[in-house]
C-alpha cells in the first residue's frame, strides 16, 4: 500500500524488533488522525543475517496486517556478503546499508514533510541531509536514557577509563540521577571497543535533527525534560526542540481473537491482589532462575499470574524464536498443584495492557521496557524492576531513584534472584507500609497520563506543536 499522492506523508524509518516497530505504529496512528498519511520504511535484511532478523521480520507482516491504514515500505535488502559475528553490530550495520535505498525512496515521493528516525538510524540523517527533508528522532524509550546517551561524547572527551572497570561506581549526568558504572548499557561499557566507539559517534550526530520526540509525558520525567531543554546535555551545541507526545500505549490486540483466559480468571479475584510477571517479548530467565521464581511466589503467599517462557538455549541469542514453555520440567515438581487456588500460569503472551488495567492487579515484576513501564504507570500499578538488558537497567534507574514508581529485585545483576528476594519484594509491595505509598505514587502517574493525553494536555499540546513545526518550520536548507 502506498501513500496517497495529495497529502503530505511523514516517512517513519524503524529498525526492526516488535520493541521498535509498536511505538512507530501507534505515532503513525497519530499522524494519521492528524490528516498526514504514513509510510513506515523497514530495512529488509540482508539473507546472510537471518539469524538476528527471523524474529523480528515476521512482525513486519502481522503489523501491516493488523494496520490497513498505515503504508509499510520494505527497502530492498543491502549487500552484507560477510556480516559481523556480534548481532548488534549486525543490525547497525543493516541500518546504515539501509541508507542508500532509503534516499533513493524519499526521491521517488512527491512531498515528504519529514523523516522520522527510530535511535538506531542515525546514519538516515545523511538521507535526510541528501533531500533537505527535516529529520527527527522519535526516542522510544525514557527521555532519561537519551538525556545519557547524548552526553556521553561530552563525558568520553573529558574523562579517562571504560565504565566496565567501574563496577557500581555512580555516573552523574545532567537531568538525571546518579547511575552506576554496571548499569549502563553493554554497548558503552568499553571505550576502546568498536561498538561503543560507533554508538558515540551516532550519540555526537543526533543533535543534527531538527527534533526530538519523545515516548513519554512531562510529569513523569519532568526534570530529564527540563534538563534537555535547557542544553545541559549537549554542552557544546544547541540542543533540537523537545517533544513529549506520551504514552503511546497499544490499545490491547484484538487481532488475537476471543478474550484471553487469563482475563476470566483476573475477574474471580480480589481487587489489587494480584501480582503480575511478564519479562517482555524476548524475556529470557534461565531454568534455574524459573524455580527460584516459583519458590518465591509460593513462599509470598500471594496470587499471582505468571507469563512464563522457555530458556534460549544460547542466552546470547534470547532473539530467536523459542518453542512453547514446557510447566512440567520448568517449574518445581507440585508448584501448580499446590499453587492451583491462587495462581496461574501461561506460557508465551498474555495481553499485558488488558491484565494491568485489569481491577484485580496489584502489583508488576517487570524487565523495565519503556513500554512496559508507560504501560504500568498508566494503569497505576507499582513495578518490581528485573532489567535484562539494551537501556533497561538505566529504566530501572529512573523508576526506582527518579519517579519512584517501583523498587528494585537486588540480585538481578548476579547470577540468581534469589527466592527469598522474590518473597520479600512481593510481600514488601503488596503488604507494606512502603507498598501503600508506591500504590498512592502511582495513582497520581495514572492521573497525570490521562490529563497528558487530554485535548489540552502537555502531551496533546506538544503533537501539535510538533505539527506546526512541520508546516512552518524551516528546513535544514533554509538556514543556510
Amino acid at each position: 500500500m502506498e501513500a496517497n499522492p495529495s497529502q503530505k506523508t511523514v516517512v517513519l524509518h524503524a529498525c526492526l524488533g516488535v520493541g521498535h516497530l509498536t511505538p512507530m505504529v501507534e505515532l503513525a496512528k497519530l499522524l494519521i488522525r492528524r490528516g498526514l498519511a504514513v509510510v513506515i520504511a523497514v530495512p529488509t535484511p540482508p539473507t546472510s543475517t537471518t539469524d538476528f532478523f527471523s524474529s523480528s521480520a515476521s512482525a513486519v507482516d502481522r503489523m501491516a496486517a493488523a494496520n490497513p491504514s498505515i503504508s509499510f515500505h520494505r527497502l530492498p535488502p543491502p549487500e552484507y556478503p560477510e556480516p559481523d559475528p556480534d548481532a548488534f553490530v549486525q543490525m547497525l550495520d543493516t541500518m546504515r546499508l539501509s541508507v542508500p535505498p532509503l534516499l533513493a525512496f524519499l526521491r521517488s515521493l512527491p512531498s515528504v514533510a519529514a523523516l522520522v528516525l527510530d535511535l538506531f538510524c542515525v546514519d538516515a540523517l545523511d538521507a535526510a541531509a541528501a533531500t533537505g527533508i527535516p529529520a527527527y528522532f522519535y526516542y522510544t524509550s525514557a527521555a532519561g536514557d537519551l538525556a545519557a546517551f547524548l552526553h556521553l561524547p561530552h563525558y568520553f572527551a573529558t574523562t579517562q577509563g571504560s565504565f566496565k572497570d567501574m563496577g557500581k561506581a555512580p555516573l552523574r549526568f545532567p537531568g538525571v540521577p546518579p547511575i552506576p558504572a554496571s548499569d549502563m548499557p553493554h554497548t558503552v561499557q568499553d571505550r576502546e571497543d568498536r561498538t561503543c566507539t560507533t554508538r558515540i559517534g551516532h550519540y555526537a550526530r543526533m543533535p543534527e535533527a531538527r527534533g526530538f520526540l519523545f515516548n513519554t509525558y512531562e510529569w513523569l520525567e519532568a526534570r530529564t525534560v527540563a534538563a534537555l531543554r535547557e542544553g545541559a546535555c549537549v554542552p557544546d551545541r544547541p540542543t533540537p526542540p523537545v517533544y513529549c507526545i506520551g504514552p503511546l500505549i497499544v490499545k490491547g490486540d484484538a487481532a488475537r481473537g476471543e478474550r484471553h483466559a487469563c482475563l476470566s480468571w483476573l475477574d474471580a479475584q480480589p481487587e489489587r491482589s494480584v501480582v503480575v510477571l511478564c519479562f517482555g517479548s524476548l524475556g529470557a530467565v534461565s531454568g534455574e532462575q524459573l524455580k527460584e521464581i516459583a519458590r518465591g511466589l509460593e513462599n509470598s503467599g500471594h496470587r499471582f499470574l505468571w507469563v512464563v517462557r522457555s530458556p534460549p538455549q544460547d542466552p546470547a541469542k534470547f532473539f530467536l524464536p523459542r518453542p512453547e514453555a514446557d510447566l512440567g520440567v520448568l517449574l518445581p515438581e507440585g508448584f501448580m498443584e499446590r499453587t492451583r487456588d491462587r495462581g496461574m500460569v501461561v506460557t508465551s503472551w498474555a495481553p499485558q495492557v488488558e491484565v494491568l488495567r485489569h481491577a484485580a492487579t496489584g502489583a508488576f515484576v517487570t524487565h523495565c521496557g519503556w513500554n512496559s513501564v508507560l504501560e504500568a504507570a498508566s494503569a497505576g500499578v507499582p513495578m518490581l524492576c528485573w532489567p535484562q538488558y539494551a537501556e533497561q537497567r538505566l529504566n530501572k534507574v529512573f523508576v526506582v531513584e527518579e519517579t519512584r514508581l517501583g523498587v528494585v529485585m537486588d540480585g538481578y545483576d548476579e547470577k540468581l534472584v534469589k527466592a527469598e528476594e522474590v518473597e520479600k519484594k512481593v510481600r514488601l509491595v503488596m503488604d507494606s507500609e512502603e507498598g501503600r505509598k508506591l500504590r498512592e505514587r502511582l495513582a497520581m502517574a495514572k492521573e497525570m497520563a490521562a490529563e497528558a493525553l487530554s485535548d489540552s494536555g502537555s502531551s496533546s499540546l506538544a503533537f501539535t506543536e510538533f505539527l506546526k513545526d512541520l508546516n512552518y518550520g524551516k528546513t535544514p536548507n533554509d538556514q543556510a
